[in-house]
């Protein structure tokens, strides 16, 4: 997913904006300065008007104004950009737009949903700078730690060398040890940092070398083996 030309769309809308409420301002400034110097017009109604219509439009306008803002700080902080994989307001999928108003997201099913930039508390950027693939694999308790945490390590370390996949990795793939007893067997964490746009690709590949590794070893999994850690609301890659 390249990002090329995003922090110069990013500055153009920005300065769309301000240049927008700027030629608003003056407009309405120079319109009332005529009025005062030409024709002697007394600008306290125009002020007390401005000010009930302002009033009115911002007590009507308050969602619309919030998803304004929002999306302002969405662009000058830089959360996210047009291509990267995000959870916002529950809904995971791909930033197609950023609009001032509304975000753009194409889901898993290819469905396109318009999130309103107000309702986003958190945004969940899954694919800036790195990825993390986390996999725990549960084993046995008859299982010889010593021997699964070599055996998974070995099969890794093989496919972190692997010329066809090793230019998805940021870091040496590594098993971090056992994680935990649970109540089918003995959970050993493996982790991988990777490069953003590999990670659903290097994860699939990493459960089926470690299923066909272990099959070989003759170690048998017992029920619900492995679980995978992502963002609460992450839809599957792609």
């Amino acid at each position: 997913m390249g990002h090329q030309g995003e922090p110069g769309a990013r500055a153009a809308t920005l300065w769309s904006v301000i240049r927008r409420l700027l030629l608003v301002v003056l407009t309405l400034t120079g319109l009332l300065t005529v009025f005062s110097t030409v024709w002697n017009l007394p600008l306290t109604p125009f002020v007390a008007v401005g000010s009930a219509v302002g009033i009115a439009v911002g007590l009507g306008a308050q969602q619309l104004i919030r998803d304004v803002v929002a999306g302002f700080f969405i662009l000058l902080e830089d959360q996210y950009r047009i291509g990267d994989s995000v959870t916002l307001a529950g809904t995971s999928g791909d930033v197609e737009q950023i609009r001032l108003r509304v975000t753009i997201v194409r889901d898993g099913a290819g469905n396109i949903q318009y999130i309103p930039n107000g309702e986003i508390r958190v945004a969940t950027n899954m694919t800036r700078d790195y990825a993390q693939v986390v996999l725990d694999i549960t084993v046995g308790f008859e299982t010889d730690v010593d021997r699964i945490i070599a055996v998974l390590g070995n099969e890794i370390d093989s496919m972190g060398s692997d010329p066809g996949w090793k230019d998805a990795f940021l870091a040496p793939p590594e098993v971090l040890g056992v994680e935990g007893l649970s109540d089918t067997g003995i959970v050993v964490r493996v982790s991988a940092r990777v490069r953003p746009t590999e990670r659903w690709k290097v994860q699939r590949e990493v459960l089926r070398r470690i299923k066909r590794r272990l099959d070989l070893e003759g170690i048998v999994l017992p029920w619900n083996p492995i679980r995978l850690y992502r963002p609460e609301g992450t839809a599957k890659g792609p």
